[in-house]
């Protein structure tokens, strides 16, 4: 038997959840109201966002997101390789075609010189789609080391929408705006049982873009003019609302819009646990010849980082990734693999003839990656264990 079995993931729920989730039962409503615009509101205060919409996930915060900004059949849109397939099935959804875009090495961050020299050789291309990858941004703002990502969209015409499942709370650079916070983007989080805050399933969409965010409103609840909400507490009868596009069903519940909220609470208490598992995390790595531990890019410190991930490399020559896995499974540790790339899964590679030779920096990162545990409720005896177990199998 291991000495300690450790999870991937351990969700932490002994805050104000239950508190609200019994206001919510006790309100006799539990779709999308009072909870929900709480949490939309509050959400958009953390991030500096004048307009915050809770959906049912993340992947419908995108949909609505790219719908809103005018994305259509024919239509092609950047998307990296390394993500999950939400990112590039939205594309889809709308009849448009994701781009497949190499990312840099080291960081697993899309590049603004990707971005730029793809828009200039595809003139479909209509807008982007940064991942904010393990926690960390994207150069989205320019800096001493180049224009970046707004400024390189703006000059091209493309509209940008921000996947940042897994950075809340981050910051665009040292000490910066937060993640979510740029009035020209479209940014969606994710509330996943796994993310740094959850509301189990859940998603949001922030923008400064009035019209962007009346579009997404009218948009995810079936294309009707007058919300939910509204319908039942304004003197006018519900029922006399029109339909003006066929829309979706992507509201949020109240009673997950509830959790979210007892989450949002605690969101940089968390950050700060997960900070500090990953500076445990690097001192002990930091040296292991066979092990890249994640890098930070240029402008960011361990401070804007949401440490959503923590992703290792197996270097080449190092331990093979599929039997350092089983390994440490072997020993209670819980891993998992963020990600195989787009370019190798069976729909993106037949259907736009992708081949891995074509993303030799994703590559990188593919042959030997691997995501340790990293969450708020993981002990220093448990880093420690997980530690010498690698220094045992890969140092």
């Amino acid at each position: 038997m291991p000495a300690l079995k450790i999870p991937f993931a351990k969700v932490v729920c002994d805050g104000r959840e239950l508190q609200y989730i019994r206001e919510a039962l006790a309100s006799g409503w539990l779709t999308t109201a009072g909870q929900c615009r709480a949490f939309e509101e509050a959400f958009g205060r953390a991030v500096n966002a004048v307009h915050a919409l809770a959906v049912n996930s993340c992947t419908a915060a995108l949909h609505l997101a790219l719908e809103a900004a005018g994305v259509t059949a024919g239509d092609e849109v950047i998307v990296p390789a390394l993500t999950f397939t939400a990112t590039a099935e939205v594309v889809r959804y709308l009849g448009a075609d994701p781009v497949i875009a190499d990312v840099d090495g080291e960081t697993g961050l899309l590049k603004p010189e990707t971005v730029r020299d793809l828009a200039r050789a595809r003139p479909r291309i209509k807008a982007v789609i940064p991942v904010h990858y393990g926690g960390q941004s994207v150069r989205m703002l320019t800096d001493e080391t180049g224009p970046g990502l707004l400024e390189t969209a703006r000059e091209l015409g493309l509209k940008i929408i921000e996947d940042a499942a897994h950075a809340f709370p981050a910051r665009y650079r040292a000490g910066g705006p937060a993640v979510g916070s740029l009035a020209e983007t479209i940014c969606c989080f994710s509330f996943y049982a796994n993310k740094t805050i959850t509301s189990g399933e859940g998603g949001l969409l922030a923008t400064g873009s009035a019209e962007a965010a009346r579009r997404a409103r009218i948009m995810r609840m079936h294309g009707i003019d007058r919300e939910v909400w509204d319908r039942f507490t304004a003197k006018t009868p519900s029922w006399q609302y029109d339909v003006v596009a066929p829309g979706y069903k992507y509201n949020l519940s109240d009673v997950l819009a509830a959790i979210g909220r007892a989450q949002l609470e605690r969101a940089e208490e968390f950050r700060r646990g997960r900070e500090r598992c990953a500076r445990r995390y690097l001192a002990a790595l930091g040296n292991m010849k066979n092990l890249a531990p994640p890098r930070l890019r240029a402008g960011l410190t361990s401070a804007d980082h949401s440490w959503h991930l923590f992703p290792v490399v197996s270097r080449p020559g190092g331990p093979d990734r599929d039997r350092l896995i089983e390994e440490l499974a072997a020993r209670g540790i819980g891993t998992s693999v963020h990600y195989r790339p787009l370019h190798r899964m069976k729909s993106y590679a037949e259907r736009y003839r992708l081949s891995p030779e074509a993303f030799p920096e994703t590559e990188k990162i593919w042959a030997g990656t691997f995501s340790l545990p990293i969450y708020p409720a993981l002990t220093d005896e448990e880093i420690d264990y997980i530690c010498a177990a690698l220094a045992d199998l890969a140092g």
